[in-house]
């Protein structure tokens, strides 16, 4: 008789206990802009199973000294999760029907000393459409599968900070001086993502240094990890000056990619009303070749802002015809973790195409 009491309590005690465990777990969601910067803290106590034998490094404060781990975060280490969702059309490209893209970020983050970070960042996306694709907004394509996009360890020495790590950029440590929220790819870092915006090769080393009084330096290269600065691997150097005061900023950059070479400069300016973006960008692969980029950008929109946008979709050298592309786009918070962000371009090329997007982002 006892044990079938046992049964007959045992789910009405489960259906108590539930609301409390998802109490327990719940997070608080920051505000976003595309990916954003803010991170999620997350108390490392809600993923760990109870040991009396705690052993993670936290803080910097001890040693594994065995292997004796049940698992979990540790409590110094932070979760960031961002998810776009595009539903759109481009008029003039080989398919003009609607589509459906995705793309997640994870970014996950610890510290051992409390000044130091390492973090890891994660993909995934099965972008294949127009809009979607390389000559839109350029959302990630890993079929679908996850994948490492970067894995990064970045430490104090002195004044300055160095970043080391594989699949990452030599500009992660660089300053930048454009505000304009870019809907298309063309118009990321105001038209400088060559120079101010430079990439890397795989294996990074980068260093910056932050002056009290609103000037940066930073600089960093970026090799073939199994061919680190020799002959057989790719070689990429970057080095950046900056300077941001409280309405302006402006950052100057140089970039060798062995056979071609970037200048790239972008400032921006607060107005009253507004904030205005430029950039401007030349390469030398023995043609020398200029791009540029303006942009308005509007914080107070009704209830969202708004994006206003032109310039070249590549640098074009003298001899060339040079093709502009053109784009607007409303970011709309519903929430602090959802934006809404709909958006139009015209892109001129050999055959002109008309995109429009409606972009829905979430971070959590």
């Amino acid at each position: 008789m006892k044990l079938f009491q046992q049964l007959l309590i045992a789910p009405a005690a489960i259906g108590l206990l539930a609301p409390l465990s998802v109490s327990a777990s719940e997070i608080n969601l920051e505000a976003i802009s595309n990916y954003t910067d803010d991170t999620l803290e997350i108390d490392g106590d809600s993923f760990k199973q109870k040991s009396s034998n705690n052993n993670l490094l936290s803080g910097g404060e001890g040693l594994v000294e065995s292997s004796d781990i049940t698992g979990g975060f540790s409590e110094t280490t932070t979760a960031s999760f961002g998810v776009d969702f595009l539903v759109g059309a481009v008029d003039g490209a080989s398919s003009e029907s609607a589509t459906f893209d995705y793309q997640m970020g994870i970014g996950l983050e610890t510290s051992f000393t409390g000044e130091d970070s390492l973090s890891a960042t994660i993909d995934i996306g099965n972008a294949s459409s127009a809009i979607g694709g390389a000559d839109g907004l350029n959302f990630d394509s890993t079929s679908d599968v996850l994948t490492l996009d970067g894995l990064t360890y970045t430490f104090p020495v002195g004044g300055a900070t160095v970043m080391v790590g594989d699949n990452t950029d030599i500009s992660g440590v660089y300053t930048g001086a454009c505000a304009y929220s870019a809907f298309t790819d063309y118009m990321g870092n105001c038209g400088t993502g060559n120079s101010v915006g430079v990439g890397g090769n795989g294996a990074t080393a980068a260093v910056s240094y932050a002056f009290d009084s609103g000037f940066s330096l930073a600089g960093g290269v970026s090799s073939t990890p199994t061919a680190l600065l020799t002959e057989e691997g790719s070689d990429t150097f970057g080095i950046e000056a900056a300077y941001t005061a409280d309405s302006y900023g402006l950052a100057l950059a140089y970039a060798d990619a062995e056979s071609t070479t970037y200048w790239g400069l972008n400032g921006t300016y607060a107005f009253d009303f507004a904030t205005l973006s430029a950039g401007l960008e030349s390469q030398d692969d023995g043609t020398e070749a200029t791009g540029f980029f303006v942009g308005l950008s509007f914080a107070e929109v009704g209830a969202g802002s708004l994006d206003i946008g032109m310039g070249t979709t590549g640098n074009f050298a003298d001899a060339d015809t040079e093709y502009y592309i053109y784009e607007a786009s409303y970011a709309y918070p519903v929430n602090d973790s959802m934006t809404i962000t709909p958006g139009v371009y015209i892109r001129e090329g050999t055959t002109d195409q008309t995109g429009f997007g409606v972009k829905t982002s979430f971070s959590f």
